[in-house]
């Protein structure tokens, strides 16, 4: 079902660690603004608010209480904790999204899509063929409504390390077994890496683009948007042009 009318929407993102500084959190709440009508509550969980604009409420992580070699670290794992029971007291319909999304489309939509789970089909490569992966980078649920995917995980910690390979596997796997879990249209979220660059050699002569129907281009893998803006790649033989659509989208 769609969220109710007139519900709180919140856009909540995390931040932790040095990967990301706070430009990342301003710029998106920035487009947010820009392209969601109506009000909303945007808040960024995270270890550090240092620089964070004051229209976002930083908020803690709550804490995942893993079992960590010394050295090892507990990454996207973290997501997970936004299905707390009770997060910080919030209460109404959430979309998340990662730090380095450039939105270029209207969002409103993102709250209107039926379902009770939503996320992004994880990008076709031949190694996911027949899988029911999403892919984190962008999805929307009722506050306090998945409770159980987190305390199972909180429950069996190696048992859902050792079996699945990050947290979105886990998430899908567990939603779809209990009939919830759905996907955003095609097109709505396109990999900035597989649909947003040239094919080979065009990509020598041609710019990246953002694809028709696109309202969030997600950056994954070795490419952020900084990285395309400036026509940076870290990995050999793999060109690209200055992406300058971004500059256009990602801004304060």
């Amino acid at each position: 079902m769609a969220p109710a009318q007139g519900a709180v929407r919140h856009i909540l993102c995390m931040k932790w660690g040095a990967k990301y500084g706070p430009e990342y959190v301003n710029r998106l709440y920035a487009m947010v603004r820009r392209h969601l009508s109506g009000d909303f509550r945007f808040v960024c969980l995270t270890d550090d608010g240092q620089g964070v604009r004051p229209e976002v409420t930083c908020l803690p992580i709550p804490p995942l209480n893993l079992h960590l070699a010394p050295g090892q670290r507990d990454g996207a794992w973290k997501k997970l904790t936004t299905f707390e029971a009770d997060l910080h007291g919030l209460r109404g319909t959430a979309l998340f999204l990662d730090l380095d999304v450039v939105i270029v489309g209207s969002l409103d939509a993102f709250f209107e899509q039926p379902g009770d789970f939503l996320i992004i089909r994880d990008y076709d490569r031949f190694w996911r063929r027949g899988r029911i992966t999403g892919n984190s980078s962008v999805y929307r649920f009722e506050l306090g409504a998945h409770a159980d995917v987190l305390g199972y995980f909180r429950d069996h910690l190696d048992e859902v390390q050792a079996r699945y390979r990050n947290e979105q596997t886990y998430l899908s796997d567990v939603l779809h077994k209990q009939g919830k879990l759905a996907y955003w249209p095609d097109g709505w979220c396109p990999s900035f890496k597989y649909h947003g660059i040239p094919a080979w050699p065009a990509n020598y002569w041609k710019a990246p683009f953002v694809p028709r129907d696109a309202r969030i281009m997600v950056f994954h893998g070795e490419v952020n948007p900084p990285d395309a803006l400036a026509g940076r790649r870290n990995r050999r033989f793999r060109y690209i042009r200055p992406a300058h659509w971004v500059a256009e989208h990602w801004t304060e």
